[in-house]
């Protein structure tokens, strides 16, 4: 490693910690005394996506994400829920090795993850996605919804739990007049 002051090209470590994308790493450099810092990043290759019009582009984990907010949007879910199936999603598709993925393995994957978590969800992204040409295309995705869960929606998340007691206020005085006044 090039000391960045004197350009002399040995250093050593003086310190190594885990940063939150890579290795942070503290060194000092044998020529000059001065220390520096370097991070160590693992390189992925871009991954483009090919769509079926043709074109090509670059993945974007931010209109991943755009995507299932919208979908998901006035839904019950659980804080961070959109954020994990993006990084699922993302380290899924780097672990393919591919630099070229079809945008319809994404939406497959996407809907997979969606089906699982909300079926609402499932259905405003399924509708965009496989561009529901008629009603009845619509419905009859609704129904093997229906088919598959026997035991019908999630339920919604409960705000307060039912086994709560209730507070009450017995045991506490009434300020009365009385009492309030001083008389």
């Amino acid at each position: 490693m090039h000391c960045p002051f004197c350009g002399h090209d040995d250093s050593k470590v003086i310190d190594s910690r885990e940063a939150p994308d890579g290795v942070r790493r503290r060194r000092e450099c044998t020529g000059c005394g001065l220390r520096f810092t370097t991070y160590e990043r693992v390189h992925t290759t871009p991954l483009f996506l090919a769509k079926s019009d043709g074109r090509r582009e670059p993945f974007s984990t931010d209109k991943l994400e755009r995507s299932l907010r919208i979908a998901c949007a006035k839904r019950p879910l659980e804080v961070g829920a959109i954020g994990k199936i993006v990084t699922d999603i993302d380290s899924e598709l780097h672990r393919l090795g591919k630099a070229e993925v079809e945008s319809r393995v994404v939406g497959e994957m996407v809907m997979e993850r969606l089906r699982e978590l909300d079926r609402v969800a499932y259905i405003r992204y399924a509708s965009v996605y496989r561009d529901f040409e008629d009603l009845d295309t619509f419905a009859q995705e609704v129904e093997a919804l229906r088919d598959e869960s026997p035991d019908g929606p999630k339920p919604q998340l409960r705000l307060i739990e039912d086994d709560v007691p209730r507070l009450t206020n017995r045991g506490r005085r009434r300020r009365t007049r009385r009492a309030a006044s001083g008389n």
